[in-house]
């Protein structure tokens, strides 16, 4: 089970980073994988809730030693292959009358999440991929240990439960995104601060004849020594041949005394 050690938690689902071939995207679901105590079997839970807020649940239990078991739940299989070949990869095959009828992938990425990929084949036959992203997180949701596979209506506080877990999720994640926007704002702000605390240094370093008006439009050169010269004159009135090295910016003088480069 060591190798199982980074799969063991309670999985949120990104319902928008998912790729469904077939069946519809779920509004929410919630994927868990623990240890069963005393054993050495992993159970393995899901619960999702449709885009009518239709709850559902499933499990099983499975042993992942990579041989081929019985399958408690013949409506879905009579045989399973549980293996986790590494730390981050976990491989379920199930079986029934001797062909594949789902395999299931669950990948650790480089971010952390888990990625679980389910090829099947559709009622006429057809093969399909899903893939859903799940984010580790704390669950709050009541399972039960002894369901066997079989896809079952939850119990209405386990509806009420989820609902409000989704509601949590959903509000706390638009606070997040609200603050992450305000902290991105703030970056811009400093930066822009910044630079205009840049620019300044050099304009006040430079080589000034007048008293600057707030608000006037002014125009700050390179000398060919290397020193700057504020000039109201434009680079268009200087002409080509210029007293200075190289244009470095039009420059406006604000109210709080710093200069704001305008081109």
């Amino acid at each position: 089970m060591v190798q199982a050690y980074n799969f063991l938690a309670s999985w949120q689902l990104f319902p928008e980073k998912g790729s469904y071939e077939y069946g519809e995207r779920p509004k929410s679901g919630i994927y868990k994988i623990e240890a069963v105590t005393g054993k050495k079997e992993l159970a393995v839970y899901h619960n999702w809730v449709t885009l009518e807020n239709q709850a559902f649940a499933a499990g099983y239990r499975i042993n992942a030693d990579g041989e081929l078991n019985p399958f408690d739940n013949p409506e879905l299989a009579d045989k399973v292959q549980a293996l986790i070949p590494d730390g981050i990869t976990f491989e379920i095959h199930f079986y029934k009358k001797g062909e594949t009828v789902l395999h299931v992938v669950h990948e650790i990425m480089p971010n952390g999440y888990l990625r679980i990929t389910q090829q099947s084949r559709r009622p006429d036959g057809t093969p399909f991929t899903n893939m859903e992203i799940y984010h580790k997180q704390l669950s709050v949701l009541p399972y039960s240990a002894s369901v066997s596979g079989a896809v079952i209506k939850a119990t209405e506080e386990g509806v009420i439960k989820h609902k409000a877990l989704t509601a949590m999720e959903e509000q706390t994640n638009m606070q997040l995104e609200q603050i992450r926007k305000q902290i991105e704002l703030l970056a811009l702000q400093a930066n822009e601060i910044q630079q205009r605390k840049e620019l300044s240094m050099m304009i006040y370093n430079a080589r000034l004849s007048f008293k600057p008006n707030i608000g006037q439009t002014y125009y700050l050169y390179e000398k060919q020594d290397e020193s700057f010269m504020l000039s109201l004159v434009s680079p268009k009135e200087w002409g080509a041949a210029g007293p200075f090295k190289r244009f470095v910016a039009a420059v406006q003088l604000l109210a709080d005394h710093t200069w704001k480069e305008l081109w």
